[in-house]
């Protein structure tokens, strides 16, 4: 069998990187989709990666343009595309006054949900003809956009809650900049775009697995604490977050564990089954196995409907 291909967004650091390594390790041909090409190449180099086990391509995610590109210079390279890997996000915290895409959305909606929405729908017609025993579409979902991870044990502040939709029913440009509609909250936003993710993934399912035999999916690969995801946190939390998650919680990932958790959800045979969010709990020793977790109510299908149709007018698919 020719060489598998996987694309993995914001593969330049963190478990987009490790993913990459782990993908690379099994024998797959990684597509590194990052915005800082110098930064991606790298990275690749610090991890190991051979020469021949990569290409880099440019994404800005947060650029409905840029995305469209992508996937044009991709397809201009003739290679297949067996898997889809959406990883990439951004985390902007301390914002007091929201930040805009090219096209005007609010960045953290844009980048983390309108990007990827665009991504994986222009992508579908390349899974579908990929000749692999089986092709995989993973998104990366998060415990903080998900009360019922942990048994719902979990307190978050601003969770995430999309509410009816008003802000991406009202058009989502100024001075509309929460999903909601309500007033701007920087890491609400962050947690309701990975609601949109993971609630993006299971409308895949329901509408494209039996026709097309692609495997959707999410996961949560556990605390990854150290990641370059909470860069823009202030510097004391960044410093103090994974030493409580290492010492007190014990729910500590490593970023090379996650990434090994990711791949084996995009190319493993025990994670075949499609429409489902994958878990390792709390306890996040290597070696755990992974489980089917439930979704919050927040990600309903009725809503999850209404979420696509206004997202693929706002990205312009109709």
């Amino acid at each position: 069998m020719t060489q598998q291909t996987v694309v993995i967004t914001g593969a330049s650091s963190g478990v987009g990187l490790y993913t990459a390594k782990a993908m690379a390790q099994r024998g797959w041909h990684v597509i590194m989709a990052c915005r800082d090409l110098p930064k991606a190449e790298t990275a690749a180099q610090s991890v190991g990666m051979s020469l021949d086990s990569y290409s880099i391509i440019h994404i800005d995610l947060g650029s409905l343009e840029s995305v469209r590109k992508f996937v044009a210079e991709l397809r201009s390279t003739g290679r297949s595309l067996d898997a889809l890997v959406c990883n990439a996000a951004v985390y902007l915290p301390l914002l007091k006054e929201p930040m805009r895409s090219p096209e005007g959305y609010e960045i953290s909606v844009a980048t983390n949900h309108f990007g990827h929405f665009l991504l994986c729908n222009l992508f579908l017609e390349d899974l579908k003809a990929s000749s692999a025993p089986q092709k995989r579409l993973i998104m990366l979902g998060t415990v903080t956009a998900n009360s019922k991870e942990l048994g719902g044990k979990i307190p978050i502040p601003a969770p995430a809650d999309l509410g009816d939709l008003q802000g991406l029913a009202a058009g989502f440009t100024a001075p509309i900049s929460m999903i909601d509609g309500k007033p701007f909250k920087a890491g609400k936003a962050y947690k309701d775009s990975k609601l949109c993710n993971m609630m993006t993934s299971r409308e895949l399912h329901r509408r494209y697995h039996e026709s097309t035999g692609i495997v959707f999916n999410t996961l949560y690969p556990g605390c990854v604490a150290d990641t370059p995801l909470f860069r823009n946190s202030y510097p004391l939390f960044q410093k103090i977050f994974p030493w409580f998650q290492k010492n007190i919680t014990k729910g500590y990932v490593s970023q090379e564990l996650a990434g090994e958790r990711v791949a084996q959800v995009v190319a493993d045979p025990q994670f075949a089954q499609s429409g489902v969010h994958w878990s390792w709990g709390n306890r996040q020793q290597a070696g755990r196995e992974g489980f089917v977790q439930e979704l919050s109510e927040q990600a309903s299908d009725d809503k999850a409907v209404r979420m696509w149709e206004l997202s693929g007018k706002l990205v312009g698919l109709g």
